[in-house]
């Protein structure tokens, strides 16, 4: 019989596990284009991200510089400062920003399909299909700057009760 022994203490060799460069250069590239939306928004908008007095005075200072190595240098600068901070709430309100305005141009392209069918041949159809998606809007006055409207148009005048017919629209579909 061959008993064979086995040492349950054996040496375990454990190897230092080195960061995959691969993966820290994502994610610089993903911090610096974060960097570049915030140089691309306007001053109130970087404000309300509330960042830290180093950033938003280099943040500040890209927004005045042309294309050249000076910016890229800030640009570099400003994200090894946003690496160091936690960026959740800064992204959170990029996107915020981001989702407002495509919510605001579909907003603008909505009231002015609705406007252009108003005005068009179609327009006693169109409001009628108007009215029922929007019931609680005000009727007679929707009329009357669709009747003013079409006069304007037909003695060439300039179109202000086609203006008002937007923003009536634009300001109800923002509600």
């Amino acid at each position: 019989m061959i008993e064979e022994y086995y040492d349950d203490e054996e040496e375990q060799t454990e190897y230092a596990v080195r960061p995959n460069k691969t993966r820290i250069k994502q994610e610089i590239a993903e911090v610096a284009a974060i960097a570049e939306k915030i140089c691309e928004l306007s001053e109130t908008h970087i404000a309300s991200l509330e960042l830290p007095d180093s950033i938003h005075g280099a943040v500040m200072d890209v927004a005045k510089m042309p294309a050249k190595s000076a910016r890229k240098r800030l640009l570099k600068f400003i994200t090894g400062q946003l690496r160091k901070i936690e960026l959740a709430p800064i992204i959170d309100k990029l996107d915020r920003l981001s989702s407002q305005s495509a919510h605001a141009t579909r907003e603008h392209h909505q009231a002015e399909r609705w406007r252009d069918q108003l005005l068009g041949e179609q327009g006693h159809e169109a409001l009628t299909k108007l009215l029922a998606e929007f019931p609680h809007m005000d009727r007679q006055h929707l009329r009357q700057l669709q009747r003013n409207a079409l006069k304007e148009i037909k003695a060439e005048k300039s179109p202000k009760s086609a203006r008002l017919i937007y923003h009536y629209l634009k300001e109800y579909i923002a509600k």
